[in-house]
């Protein structure tokens, strides 16, 4: 294990850097336009069902679930292309990639992800993420479950997560307390939804897009 760095930045992708939002409704709107409602429909309750199943999003997964129901329409083949070839690098927040720039520029900067071992590492990586943070990505299915694991492979002192998702920000925060400073993103739909706010802490830091980053400093974030 690598010697502890005085702190290190965890970014959450799916939006907090990346307008998922806006990616779910392109394939809605795809899958519409290409092969009518009743796709769109089913193959979005096929994804609902098998995030319930495996607790992470899995895009392909539930077009190979689809694709055994339409098994005999050649065109649902092409889908798998429209979604690993997806414009991801078009839908980064404004000010997402200054905001990384400027953490890397304070501190160590890792992307801490969710999702399955395929999709979410070509996100990742056609959105221009990967390489902006070097290569130091992790993706997990529960990722405040593997704090261990985010330790042994980035240990630091002191951790910042960057996050729009509550629940998780309050999940670390009690995991690691004092060691982290939680920054709740309100950007996307999590961010607004009662349900998914009620009955954890507040974060440490709130802000209202990613660009606002770029206005902290070590001090601001350390001390929160």
């Amino acid at each position: 294990m690598p010697d502890p760095v005085d702190m290190a930045f965890l970014f959450d992708v799916d939006n907090t850097l990346l307008d998922n939002d806006r990616i779910q409704r392109d394939i809605r709107e795809h899958l519409e336009g290409s092969y009518g409602e009743r796709a769109r429909d089913r193959y979005w309750a096929i994804f609902q069902e098998l995030w319930g199943e495996l607790g992470y999003a899995d895009y392909l997964g539930a077009l190979e679930r689809y694709r055994r129901e339409e098994l005999h329409d050649p065109r649902i083949l092409r889908l798998a292309s429209w979604l690993v070839d997806y414009p991801f690098a078009e839908r980064l927040y404004p000010e997402a990639l200054a905001a990384v720039r400027h953490a890397r520029r304070l501190a160590s900067s890792i992307v801490l992800s969710d999702g399955d071992a395929v999709f979410q590492p070509r996100k990742i990586e056609r959105s221009g993420l990967w390489r902006e943070f070097a290569g130091n990505v992790l993706v997990y299915i529960h990722k405040e479950q593997e704090l261990d694991d985010v330790e042994h492979w980035y240990p630091a002192r002191h951790y910042v997560l960057v996050d729009d998702k509550l629940r998780i920000l309050d999940a670390v925060k009690k995991a690691w307390g004092e060691r982290v400073t939680t920054v709740f993103v309100k950007q996307g739909h999590y961010a607004f939804d009662p349900a998914a706010l009620a009955g954890y802490g507040e974060a440490d830091r709130v802000i209202n897009r990613i660009g606002e980053i770029t206005r902290l400093s070590l001090s601001d974030l350390r001390h929160s």
